[in-house]
């Protein structure tokens, strides 16, 4: 896929974009980026094909409810996440024109994106990516959702028929909080992380 529309105009919006053909070499480049500090992960499938806890971890303290240290409880996990230098995270949909969204239950990923850390990192496999907005609310809202909601099991009506957002107000409804960044937020540095490959929901 070529990235240079998207990435131009992310670069317009005030972030730092960098691009890569695979996985492999985007976690490779973040493993020597990201040394000696503290880190924190929201849930996140991208996150998880790219092994970046195991990988990070190696010279960094990596918090990450989706895979607690020995005797870590999940609130440890998001409280490390809270209050690490660094944050990573994946999107749900960015468009071409450079809109940023992120779709969430728990509230944690869109909240650490958006401010209190030193450096925060966002996640983009090329099938997260849509020509204009609107289809990248689209995308997030009908497609990563009801995946989302598989994976985790719950009992809404995306979960089972897994075609489309229902707009439901299910209990178990875990798209609760919406995020769209129109450009970089003030107060941190942000770097976008394009890879050629399809990763995540």
């Amino acid at each position: 896929m070529d990235f240079s529309v998207i990435k131009a105009n992310l670069e317009k919006k005030g972030y730092a974009v960098s691009a890569f053909e695979t996985a492999a070499e985007a976690a490779e480049y973040m493993a020597e980026k990201i040394k000696n500090t503290t880190v924190g992960i929201g849930g996140s499938m991208t996150a998880k094909q790219m092994n970046l806890f195991e990988i990070l971890s190696v010279e960094n303290d990596v918090n990450w409810h989706w895979q607690l240290k020995e005797g870590q409880t999940a609130a440890q996990a998001y409280s490390g996440a809270r209050n690490a230098s660094v944050y990573i995270s994946s999107v749900n949909g960015i468009a071409e024109t450079g809109e940023i969204i992120n779709i969430d239950g728990t509230g944690n990923r869109v909240a650490e994106t958006i401010y209190n850390h030193e450096k925060v990192y966002l996640l983009v496999g090329k099938n997260k990516i849509a020509p204009d907005f609107e289809k990248a609310m689209w995308r997030a809202r009908n497609i990563a959702s009801p995946k989302n909601a598989q994976r985790i099991g719950v009992a809404t009506p995306c979960a089972a028929k897994g075609d489309k957002c229902y707009d439901c107000s299910s209990p178990a409804r875990i798209c609760r909080a919406f995020l769209t960044f129109m450009e970089k937020p003030n107060g941190c540095k942000c770097e976008i992380i394009l890879i050629n490959e399809e990763l995540g929901y």
